[in-house]
């Protein structure tokens, strides 16, 4: 009984109309009142309205933003970006007798505020460029943030070190790009990106898991428009061709082209070394190289199951 009684205490009051208990209530937000819509008493008043706090006027639903709360706080500036900034005055009651604004910024952004923010927006319009996901882009800013308060490379441009970040940022997430497709969203050199590439990683002490044929191989087979049989056929040939020591010291970009290159020619859907070279960033010559290698063991690297359209002894020798 006692326990009845305590849970009977511990009840919130229902608000409810006396005379029609199961009436839903109508809420007027405008005047705060709960209102029965059976007999039209007010059950409840002051009821406070949590929607947005503004209101919208007809003659500025096109002009003016009516959000008074500003930007979403950003955690990689100091003082989590949370500083106000005044616009310049237009009417006469911003100016006083003399011509000066009566309202002045007390605390302006800051050169290193504003430097990372400079760098952020490139960071953001790089990602863009090759739709890059917001973890990537998140993982570069704090990247960047790092280098850049730990001043270890003083002297280096900050686009080149977003840049490396990007590049950092990619492989870190599994998703790793070429230098050279770096460089084509970006201002900065090849040589340039990779120099600042190796100066991070020695700053920070961290590393890069090795970039592999495997990397690489959807992206590349999705952009030239191979079907699924090819890109698996190409990706069982570069895993074979490192497997069995065939490509030492080659670079994992030029064995996957090359793998590509053989599975397309022995398909029906045949690709040329420069359609590959343009998607992979690799010359010819250098794809010739690599396809020389491989050439000779062509027949132990297909797999069992493939779909020949030429034959392997019928394959370009180069």
């Amino acid at each position: 009984m006692a326990s009845t009684s305590r849970g009977e205490a511990l009840a919130l009051p229902r608000v409810q109309c006396p005379n029609h208990p199961d009436a839903l209530l109508v809420e007027d937000y405008r005047a705060g009142d709960m209102i029965c819509p059976e007999c039209g008493l007010v059950v409840g008043d002051r009821v406070i309205d949590v929607g947005s706090e503004w209101r919208t006027f007809s003659n500025e639903k096109a002009l003016k933003d009516p959000s008074r709360v500003g930007d979403a706080q950003n955690p990689l500036l100091n003082g989590g970006d949370l500083t106000t900034m005044i616009s310049k005055g237009t009417g006469a009651a911003s100016f006083d007798e003399f011509g000066n604004s009566k309202y002045q910024n007390r605390r302006t952004m800051s050169s290193s505020d504003r430097a990372m923010l400079n760098a952020f927006k490139e960071i953001s319009t790089m990602a863009d460029r090759i739709n890059l996901p917001r973890n990537i882009v998140d993982r570069t800013n704090n990247l960047f943030k790092q280098v850049y308060e730990q001043k270890s490379l003083k002297g280096r441009a900050n686009d080149a070190i977003a840049s490396a970040c990007l590049y950092i940022a990619c492989r870190q997430e599994g998703v790793p790009r070429t230098f050279k497709e770096i460089c084509a969203v970006s201002r900065i050199s090849k040589k340039e990106i990779g120099r600042c590439f190796k100066l991070i990683l020695k700053a920070l002490e961290t590393s890069v898991d090795l970039i592999t044929t495997g990397d690489f191989m959807s992206r590349f087979c999705s952009n030239l428009g191979l079907p699924k049989q090819v890109q698996m056929a190409a990706t069982f040939i570069a895993r074979k061709a490192v497997e069995l020591d065939l490509v030492p010291g080659r670079s994992p970009i030029s064995v996957a082209a090359a793998a590509i290159y053989m599975a397309s020619q022995a398909s029906a859907e045949k690709k040329t070394q420069k359609e590959i070279g343009d998607i992979a960033g690799v010359a010819d010559v250098t794809i010739r190289q690599s396809y020389r290698l491989i050439y000779p063991r062509a027949a132990e690297l297909f797999p069992p199951d493939f779909k020949f359209d030429t034959p392997v002894d019928k394959l370009p020798q180069l």
